[in-house]
């Protein structure tokens, strides 16, 4: 089996001299008591949006789901794998997480392919084109229009829209509807510049994303 790459080998090693040792009680309180995130995030897999580092987070702080644009299903029963919903259920039931953050960012590589007509399937399964099918009625809404902006282009606005529909998709799941209901949930969408490091969360009263002062 081949060793590990440098690049991780050096990294761990930095790690654990470092960060490690700086959390060293922190990392073996969780070891022994286990995790009680209050947030889930879910969020892309693209390498450029990582949330730990936007959002400066430590060990045992939020539970994170990534996944090609930041995608959410709706609620299904048919007999087949489902990362995402596993995963939900889990810091729901499991965990009882008090928040859900779905975030987007700019230059979604997931989004892209779903855009360009001429997206050419990477593998006999289609895999990728399959999953962002999911993006079709974020497109497809009325809310795609109503977030238009002088700013935004055709992917910029789907970007965000998903990320409202991947919210929708959440109130399709009856734990997630029951106990935002009953207020012991609340779900948030937010939107990163992986350019400008700016973040925009959408506005529930405004019905908008706005940008967060920093």
């Amino acid at each position: 089996m081949a060793q590990l790459p440098k690049r991780l080998l050096d990294g761990y090693s930095a790690f654990k001299s470092g960060r490690f040792e700086e959390d060293r009680e922190r990392y073996h309180q969780l070891a022994e008591i286990g995790q009680t995130p209050k947030i889930m995030l879910i969020g892309c897999c693209d390498s450029r949006a990582t949330p730990e580092q936007i959002f400066d987070a430590g060990p045992g702080e939020m539970f994170i789901v990534r996944n090609v644009a930041n995608l959410v299903p709706p609620a299904q029963k048919e007999d087949d794998y489902h990362g995402t919903p596993a995963a939900l259920e889990f810091a729901i039931q499991g965990l009882k997480v008090e928040h859900i953050v779905i975030m987007g960012h700019g230059q979604c590589g997931g989004v892209r392919a779903f855009l360009d007509d001429e997206f050419q399937p990477l593998s006999e399964g289609d895999y990728i084109g399959k999953w962002v099918s999911l993006l079709q009625p974020a497109c497809c809404d009325k809310k795609f229009d109503e977030l238009k902006r002088d700013d935004l282009d055709r992917q910029g606005l789907l970007e965000r829209s998903s990320v409202i529909q991947s919210l929708n998709n959440l109130r399709t799941f009856p734990c997630v509807r029951e106990l935002e209901k009953e207020g012991k949930l609340c779900l948030h969408g937010a939107w990163f510049n992986i350019a400008t490091g700016d973040l925009e969360y959408f506005e529930k009263d405004q019905d908008t994303f706005v940008k967060v002062d920093s």
